[in-house]
C-alpha cells in the first residue's frame, strides 16, 4: 500500500537578487501576486492535495516570512470591532496552527538539492513533495493535487512538467523521455540545462515534486554537482537507475515563472483578469494603456 503524502518542502532561502532593491528588506516570496504573496499561492496549494506538515528551509533575513502565518491578535481584534467579518475570514487562510509550519535554516547557499537535504531530520520513511514558490500555476484543480492522484496510481518519483520551446530548452532540466502514457510519460534520464540542440526532449521540469525517501538517501550520498552545488536531480536520477520508477507529470494548468521580473507581471496581469472584482477596471484599463502605448514611458 502507497503512503499518503503528507509533507512539504518548501525552499525559499534564496535572496532574490534579480527582484533588488525590493528583496533588501522583504523575502521574495511575500512580495505580493495581486493581493496575496507567492508564499500563500505554495500553500493553499499544498493544502488542497493534503498536505498537514509544511516545512520551510530558510535562510537570514526572512523573519517576514515567519511572522507572515503567524496569528495577528491586534489586527485580528481590530477588524472584529469595525465588523469586518469578510477580512477576517480572509485571515484565516495564512494562519497555521502550532506545529504545523516547521523552519530549517540552510546556512551555505549549495543548491536545491541542499535545501532539499537540510529538512531530512523530519521526514522518516516517507514521501515527501518538494514545491518551489517562484512557480506558480494557475489550474482548475491545482497541479499538486493533480500529481497526488496520479502518485496514488503508479507511485515512485514524480516530477511537474511542462512543454516548452526548443530555443527554451537549455534554461531548464529536460526529460529524457522511455515512454509517453499521455499525462504521465517513464523517463529513463534528466539532462539538467542541455547545450542548445541537444535536449533529449522538449518536455521541462518544473518546481514541484513527489519523492520516495530513498532520494533523501541519495541526497546524503551523492557529491556536489553542476555549479558546486547538490543537485536534486541528480539525486533523483540515480533513482532511474535503481528502480526505474521517475515520472514526468504533464500537469494541467499555466505556469508563471515568478522568480523573473517578466513573469511576475505577465502573473499579475494574468490573475488579475481572473478576479470578478478586478476584471472590469482593469480590462479598460489594459485596453486604454495598449491605445496609448507610449503612455508609460
Amino acid at each position: 500500500m502507497k503512503k499518503r503524502v503528507t509533507k512539504a518542502i518548501f525552499p525559499v532561502a534564496g535572496l532574490g537578487t534579480r527582484f533588488l532593491p525590493a528583496t533588501k528588506s522583504i523575502p521574495k516570496e511575500i512580495m505580493t501576486l495581486v493581493d496575496r504573496p507567492l508564499i500563500q499561492y505554495a500553500i493553499d496549494e499544498a493544502r488542497a492535495a493534503g498536505i498537514k506538515e509544511f516545512i520551510f528551509v530558510t535562510s537570514r533575513g526572512k523573519s517576514a516570512l515567519e511572522d507572515y502565518f503567524d496569528h495577528s491578535p491586534e489586527l485580528e481584534s481590530q477588524l472584529r470591532k469595525k465588523g469586518k467579518k469578510d477580512l477576517l475570514e480572509t485571515l484565516k487562510s495564512t494562519n497555521m496552527d502550532s506545529g504545523a509550519i516547521a523552519y530549517i535554516r540552510q546556512h551555505k547557499a549549495l543548491g536545491l538539492g541542499h535545501a532539499v537535504w537540510c529538512a531530512r531530520r523530519l521526514l522518516s520513511n516517507e514521501p515527501f513533495a518538494v514545491i518551489l514558490p517562484d512557480d506558480v500555476i494557475a489550474a482548475e484543480t491545482p497541479c499538486l493535487q493533480q500529481m497526488v492522484e496520479a502518485y496514488s496510481e503508479i507511485g515512485g518519483n514524480m516530477v511537474a512538467a511542462m512543454e516548452v520551446p526548443d530555443n527554451k530548452t537549455h534554461a531548464y532540466g529536460i526529460l529524457d523521455v522511455k515512454e509517453d502514457m499521455g499525462s504521465v510519460v517513464s523517463v529513463k534520464g534528466m539532462v539538467e540545462k542541455p547545450a542548445a540542440g541537444t535536449a533529449p526532449s522538449n518536455l521541462a521540469v518544473i518546481g514541484r515534486y513527489i519523492l520516495s525517501p530513498q532520494v533523501m538517501v541519495n541526497l546524503n550520498r551523492i557529491k556536489t554537482g553542476a555549479g558546486g552545488e547538490l543537485q536534486l536531480t541528480d539525486a533523483i536520477a540515480q533513482e532511474i537507475a535503481a528502480h526505474d520508477n521517475v515520472y514526468g507529470f504533464r500537469f494541467r494548468g499555466q505556469r508563471f515563472d515568478c522568480g523573473s521580473k517578466a513573469g511576475f507581471l505577465q502573473a499579475t496581469v494574468a490573475f488579475g483578469m481572473a478576479r470578478d472584482d478586478l476584471r472590469e477596471e482593469f480590462t479598460d484599463f489594459l485596453a486604454d494603456l495598449m491605445s496609448v502605448p507610449n503612455a508609460a514611458q
